[in-house]
């Protein structure tokens, strides 16, 4: 199914289809990283490309969808990464939750991301599976396209985070 992007549509309305598209725009035309490249989420895309001189529409249109596509092949059931847990497969899982939402909930199988130790994960093999969870999905994708974008191979993130995975696979382990 391919995203449908026009430039009537408002940024929340575009954020909400692909979130994506905030980190793609940023990339690639330094637009919403910062208040003063940043775009309200009532601004239509047409409103965004005018007030950023982005002329080429349908190339800023593309690229929200071509993210999109990218983010959703990186996202993967959190019943197939069950699934490799129980066969044994090599990976790494890290959750990218902070700690106060690690300390009411975890997944055993998950390793905290460890901010303070970037040499670790920068030495990893680039061809090593990385899986990535965090609360909705939406903060693992961002940290999986950074991982992408310093040359990871194999890099995946839980479709909808913690909260598909207590629906598809069971509960975490409670810390309470």
């Amino acid at each position: 199914m391919t995203l449908e992007v026009s430039l009537s549509m408002t940024m929340e309305e575009i954020l909400a289809k692909a979130p994506s598209a905030q980190r793609a725009l940023f990339q690639r035309y330094h637009v919403g990283g910062c208040s003063s490249c940043g775009f309200e989420p009532s601004d239509t895309l047409e409103k965004v490309c005018k007030d950023h001189n982005l002329l080429d529409t349908r190339g800023v249109v593309q690229t929200i969808v071509n993210a999109h596509e990218v983010d959703a092949k990186m996202q993967v059931d959190p019943r197939e990464v069950q699934g490799w847990i129980d066969a044994g497969e090599e990976f790494t899982f890290i959750d990218v939750r902070p700690s106060d939402e690690r300390a009411v909930a975890s997944l055993p199988h998950a390793e905290p991301l460890d901010f303070a130790d970037q040499d670790r994960y920068m030495a990893m093999p680039r061809e090593r599976m990385i899986v990535f969870l965090c609360g909705d999905g939406v903060r693992s994708l961002d940290v999986a396209a950074y991982f992408v974008g310093h040359g990871f191979q194999n890099v995946r993130t839980v479709r909808g985070g913690l909260a598909a995975w207590t629906e598809q696979v069971g509960p975490p382990a409670s810390r309470a």
